[in-house]
């Protein structure tokens, strides 16, 4: 039940993140109208980079998941009970909502008086930044601070909790049993590999370093790739998910054995 309802969570935050950008990005293929008004630029880069936080926490918490299941299987359910899942979801979302909302403050402050041209697909972080004729230092100081303690404390609990369960893992006599615990992580690693990819090639350099089309690129895996590939992972690795689909693929059969519909 634990690892569900972090599913949940993790499919509304894609969903959230991907209706946020697309359908703005659609629009502006059909119609060919590349505008958007200031609140709407402001509120766009508020949800990207709010979900993108509130993600990174999730991942963590689905590793401290992970580490309880293997490390300590006998008191899993006094660990990750339902109120403890509940309180670490609501803690990702909260923390990650109000960590930026300082930064769409000072943002929305800033005076943008040489361009209004934002070269990229969305109002992200960094091309907001670069447009500002103000001094941007401030902000930029609290993006790396901010940055630096939420995304290395999370990723530092996602590799702690790993060295503790491929110890556990290594210690299992069986070669089953070992297959059957690294199993239960393998569609979590891939996620956290993805992801952690994607937002440090984005965001874990200095605006100066700034390069439209190698950000563009990145962002597109990021808002596309991931939010696609997610549910495909999840899926692939969840035994009552496979039994349904063979199930299914089982009915077919007998429907266009018995009436050739096909």
């Amino acid at each position: 039940m634990p690892m569900y309802i972090f599913i949940v969570n993790l499919s509304v935050i894609d969903i959230a993140s991907t209706s946020n950008i697309l359908p703005k990005l659609l629009a502006i293929i059909l119609t060919k109208d590349n505008t958007i008004s200031f609140v709407g630029c402001i509120t766009q880069m508020y949800f990207f980079v709010s979900l993108t936080c509130t993600e990174v926490i999730l991942l963590a918490a689905m590793a401290y998941d992970r580490y309880i299941a293997i490390c300590h299987p006998l008191h899993y359910i006094i660990f990750m009970s339902l109120s403890h899942c509940v309180g670490l979801s609501i803690t990702a979302w909260t923390v990650g909502f109000l960590d930026l909302s300082g930064h769409a403050v000072l943002i929305s402050e800033l005076s943008f008086c040489s361009s209004h041209l934002i070269d990229h697909f969305f109002c992200d972080l960094t091309p907001l930044l670069k447009l500002s004729c103000s001094d941007t230092s401030k902000i930029e100081l609290l993006n790396y601070i901010e940055g630096t303690i939420l995304g290395i404390t999370t990723f530092l609990l996602i590799i702690i909790s790993y060295i503790f369960i491929i110890s556990s893992i290594l210690n299992i006599k069986s070669s089953e049993g070992q297959h059957k615990a690294f199993s239960t992580c393998t569609a979590h690693l891939t996620c956290v590999t993805i992801f952690y990819g994607t937002i440090m090639c984005l965001y874990m350099r200095p605006t100066s370093s700034y390069s439209p089309k190698q950000d563009k690129f990145f962002a597109l895996l990021y808002v596309v790739l991931v939010p696609l590939i997610n549910p495909i992972i999840y899926s692939l690795k969840n035994e009552s998910i496979k039994k349904a689909l063979r199930l299914k693929i089982k009915m077919l059969r007998v429907l266009y054995t018995r009436y050739n519909f096909f």
